[in-house]
């Protein structure tokens, strides 16, 4: 258990027996730790020079010898912090430029903007990625095309969905094509009534993405997930547009 919390330190298994050998021994000659470690000398020494990088051994010289020492077990609470900070920084940096240097990278569209998904599996993973990419927004909501066979197999995968939705605080704006569906909290939804038959079919607009999920034979859920800002304003406004004159 301890070795599990001491490695996410960046301490190897080596480094973490030969700072127990050397909290054991005390201030202690190369040969001694690594009697005590029972790693060759030539690592041990590796590791000490390493260790004291990283400022949880000390070093002093007596003679010609050289004598280290480990440093008081709270070092490792400086290390784990000066970790955190690193972290906290790399990923600021992250948000705030490399990410975005990325994206620029990538052609203004391409391939890789339209993905397939097939299967629970994959309707679990588009209905996650709604959720997230919402929660991560300005606005903590998004719209939905919904038509009524589609119902009883869209949360399938996914049944606590509107529980997770809800406990974020994200609000949905439902077209609704077909009799039925369920009032929710912070939901609202409308109606286009229709006596024809109606295709199964769920259109999810939460920018800068629109997924659309429909059945194939034997009510086989498939999706596609297109990752386009200008689709999904398109989309939205047709949404709106609709919405206001229901």
């Amino acid at each position: 258990m301890h070795e599990q919390i001491l490695a996410q330190l960046d301490l190897s298994e080596r480094e973490i027996r030969i700072y127990r050998a050397l909290l054991e021994l005390g201030p202690s000659a190369i040969r001694a730790i690594a009697d005590k470690a029972d790693i060759n000398r030539g690592t041990t020494y590796d590791c000490l020079k390493g260790m004291q990088q990283k400022g949880i051994v000390a070093y002093l010289p007596k003679g010609k010898r050289r004598y280290f020492s480990a440093r008081e077990p709270e070092v490792l609470l400086d290390l784990a912090e000066e970790r955190r900070r690193n972290l906290d920084h790399a990923m600021e940096q992250l948000r705030s430029r490399v990410i975005p240097e990325l994206h620029h990278l990538k052609p203004d569209f391409s391939a890789a903007n339209v993905q397939f998904y097939e299967g629970d599996d994959g309707i679990e993973w588009v209905l996650r990625d709604l959720l997230n990419t919402v929660a991560a927004g300005e606005q903590l909501e998004y719209s939905v095309f919904s038509s009524k066979p589609i119902r009883p197999h869209l949360y399938r995968p996914f049944p606590n969905y509107t529980v997770q939705r809800v406990q974020r605080g994200i609000q949905v704006r439902v077209i609704a094509i077909g009799e039925g569906g369920e009032e929710a909290k912070l939901s609202q939804r409308k109606w286009i009534r229709t006596d024809g038959p109606v295709d199964a079919a769920y259109i999810a607009i939460y920018p800068p993405k629109v997924a659309i999920i429909s059945l194939a034979s034997e009510n086989y859920p498939t999706a596609v997930v297109i990752d386009s800002a200008e689709v999904a304003a398109a989309q939205q406004i047709v949404f709106d547009t609709l919405w206001g004159l229901l």
